[in-house]
């Protein structure tokens, strides 16, 4: 039983996606503290005058401390305003027109979304499916958590009967792996760096880039890059 447990990023890149496949359940850890200028709320598009950052306003003044499923979304306004910049920059990407309607109903039905967490689970589990990913997906606030950072961690593994835990390198720093070794849990870093380029507009290809690009760009055969 392989469980991946991160945080919901808006339109991750496809490494997110190719973490959420080699899982046997991906858990949405929503219920720690929100950073700023981090992945929950933006991410990066390719132009033709070189990357460009989507970034959904949140609220933040005065709620330090506010977890992500608590974040609010300042301006209504983010979700037209982002659709229209996906047109102008991919509208000559091969798979485009295909998938178009499916992404505007996204953000169309996304407008009035009060909670960052909420249409960040709503692409997530959208991008999923068009790339075949089954894997079930949960919420770290169902179950029960405690004590430090990586005794979080080890509670939900435990409680999902996890064998193997998915984890990216910058865990390195702070994942107690003992800790994962005394409930029987083997931990994975993963990596990334085998992933194969695709088809991408605008030159110098470029790996960090939201999903979209990848969609966009390969259409239906999108998941065999992932």
């Amino acid at each position: 039983m392989k469980v991946l447990i991160t945080q919901p990023n808006y339109i991750p890149w496809r490494g997110y996606f190719y973490a959420i496949n080699l899982a046997d359940v991906f858990v949405v850890y929503d219920d720690v503290q929100y950073t700023r200028r981090d992945w929950r709320n933006r991410n990066l598009i390719k132009t033709p005058i070189g990357l460009q950052w989507l970034t959904i306003p949140v609220q933040t003044k005065g709620k330090y401390l506010q977890k992500i499923n608590e974040t609010a979304i300042a301006d209504p306004r983010w979700a037209a305003r982002h659709w229209k910049t996906l047109q102008l920059n991919y509208a000559k990407a091969p798979h485009f027109a295909t998938l178009a309607p499916v992404f505007e109903n996204l953000y169309r039905s996304m407008a009035n979304q009060t909670l960052l967490t909420q249409v960040n689970l709503t692409f997530i589990a959208a991008i999923c499916n068009l790339l075949h990913i089954k894997t079930p997906i949960v919420l770290s606030s169902q179950f029960e958590l405690k004590g430090t950072k990586s005794e979080k961690l080890a509670h939900i593994c435990k409680q999902l009967g996890a064998t193997e835990y998915l984890s990216g390198k910058a865990a390195m720093e702070y994942l107690d792996v003992d800790l994962f070794s005394q409930l029987n849990i083997s931990v994975t870093w993963l990596q990334y760096n085998h992933l194969p380029p695709y088809q991408q507009l605008y030159p110098p290809f470029e790996p960090h880039v939201t999903v979209l690009d990848l969609l966009f760009n390969e259409g239906n055969q999108a998941h065999l890059f992932i």
